[in-house]
């Protein structure tokens, strides 16, 4: 069961570009800040947490007042392991931005990870609710996620079946729900899960994995072949493909 950072791929979206702003313009300066906001994420992705650290510095000195700056410097203090940093930041991100619901679903994907359930859930039912977040079907399926971590798996399929109700085309709650419902042995269900989305909407190697694991379990070949024929058309470079040509098991020819 993967965890999911929605939310901050919602606060980040956007492209890297690059520029040289003349820094006296506060518009440049805050155009600046987010760019190099985006490259220190990528730079933790890569592992490199002091070039990381060089851009965040950066861009609070662009733009000190950016909620979104503070909220990847707290990122970075999760990973460094100073978690009292990373809650100052997170706060401080929340205080700058206090209409901003996304800023409030970040922080409560961070309580999530940090064991907190309870914690991250509440603030992020408060994101849900909030009718000026555009995406409830993020805050619900992180909500999931994070009731998963804690064993709550009838309250996470439930919040992954509001995910879906808010958005049916949203990918990653139907791919989270027929997840949760093959690891209970929910074979049928699951493929339901999977086959009601494909009969609608556009696949994702994810959900096609799930739909062949659980047509397994049903012992129906002919299922399991035409979701590993599709998967190594449309998506031959994802993981779920290359899987399929290393695992006999998953293989079916």
């Amino acid at each position: 069961m993967r965890i999911t950072l929605i939310a901050l791929a919602l606060i980040l979206a956007g492209c890297i570009t690059t520029r040289s702003p003349h820094l006296s313009d506060p518009h440049a300066q805050a155009d600046a800040a987010a760019d190099n906001v985006q490259l220190a994420m990528a730079y933790m992705q890569q592992g490199n947490l002091t070039r990381a650290k060089e851009k965040l510095d950066r861009a609070l000195h662009e733009d000190p007042m950016n909620p979104n700056v503070h909220s990847v410097y707290a990122l970075f203090y999760e990973r460094v392991d100073d978690q009292k940093s990373a809650e100052n930041e997170f706060h401080e991100a929340m205080r700058l931005a206090p209409q901003d619901p996304g800023q409030l679903n970040f922080y409560g994907v961070y309580l999530c990870r940090q064991h907190r359930v309870d914690e991250g859930v509440t603030a992020m039912l408060k994101v849900a609710n909030n009718p000026l977040y555009r995406t409830p079907e993020a805050a619900y399926t992180n909500i999931g996620v994070c009731l998963l971590t804690a064993h709550r798996d009838d309250e996470a399929e439930s919040a992954f079946h509001r995910a879906l109700a808010a958005k049916p085309d949203f990918a990653e709650g139907a791919y989270q729900l027929a997840d949760l419902q093959l690891a209970h042995g929910k074979a049928l269900e699951a493929r339901e899960a999977v086959e009601r989305f494909l009969g609608k909407y556009n696949p994702t190697p994810e959900l096609l994995m799930v739909g062949l694991q659980a047509s397994r379990k049903l012992g129906d070949s002919r299922a399991v072949a035409q979701y590993a024929k599709t998967l190594r058309t449309d998506f031959p470079e994802s993981d779920q493909a290359r899987a399929l040509r290393a695992d006999p098991q998953l293989n079916p020819g």
